[in-house]
């Protein structure tokens, strides 16, 4: 986003988890029927949303660790 320009303020992140589908399933090398977490990660400059990716991920695969600062 620096390359042009852009100042990423924050980002927000929305968790699901569902069945994968059968293309998810062929691409990522899983059986069918297989849970996924879903991430909506929504990249934020101020109030205006500048980027959003959709990521699938097989719960077999991953830990999902989230740290919050508080001060």
């Amino acid at each position: 986003m620096a390359a042009i320009d852009v100042t990423v303020s924050h980002a927000v992140e929305q968790l699901d988890a569902r069945v994968i589908s059968a293309q998810e399933a062929a691409l990522l090398g899983v059986q069918r029927g297989s849970i996924v977490i879903v991430i909506r990660r929504t990249f934020y400059a101020e109030d205006r949303a500048v980027e959003t990716a959709g990521i699938v991920v097989p719960t077999t695969r991953c830990e999902i660790v989230y740290e919050t600062p508080y001060s």
